[in-house]
């Protein structure tokens, strides 16, 4: 009867033990949208970040590139290309994928610009004027003014981290409820079969 006792105290502890692994593990975890913090403009840089989503080999990309190119000699003090390869990196797909979704665009293929609140998806030279109005017109406002869609990004994916581990900690509590209720069943049964034998 020993014994029983003993093995109901050793299978709570390998029970509760892989979920507190699990729980370190989520808490260092990092997301796609995490990095995309390092992009938000900080109060040394005024300039506008411009998001540019891209193919390897689009020749319609690499026709903004140049362009964003050609122009940093007149406007480079204004804005800052951040640049975001979607064909062969799958977390950038994804969160191009997710920038569409937040702003309500479909977005039919690459490139993909956005410059503060107003975005393109391909290029073509008619937007070049429109293009420059727009950073010139994000420049103009306060930093801490301006609309950058990376902001909601990183908050909507914080929503779901707090939600995360909202369930994460609740699991743990109702695991907890149940290795006392069968610890208690346990016990119970372990004594109940002592008074019986004696």
């Amino acid at each position: 009867m020993k014994y029983i006792k003993y093995l109901v105290v050793l299978l709570a502890i390998f029970l509760v033990l892989p979920f507190g692994v699990f729980a370190e593990d989520e808490n260092n975890t990092t997301s796609d949208t995490e990095a995309t913090e390092s992009t938000s403009e900080s109060s040394d840089d005024k300039r506008v970040n411009l998001y540019l989503f891209r193919g390897e080999g689009c020749p319609h990309c690499a026709e903004a590139e140049e362009w964003f190119d050609s122009i940093k000699g007149e406007y480079g003090d204004y804005f800052k290309v951040v640049d975001y390869e979607v064909w062969n990196d799958e977390d950038n797909a994804k969160l191009m994928e997710k920038v569409a979704k937040l702003r309500k665009e479909d977005v039919s293929g690459v490139p993909y610009i956005i410059i503060g609140d107003k975005s393109w998806n391909g290029f073509d030279e008619s937007y070049e004027d429109e293009m420059i109005d727009q950073i010139k017109s994000v420049y103009s406002q306060d930093v801490s003014k301006r609309y950058d869609i990376m902001n909601y990004v990183n908050d909507s994916s914080s929503n779901s981290k707090t939600s995360k581990k909202k369930s994460s900690s609740s699991d743990v509590l109702a695991l907890i409820i149940i290795l006392i209720v069968v610890g208690g069943a346990g016990y119970g049964i372990y004594y109940a079969r002592k008074s019986t034998s004696k």
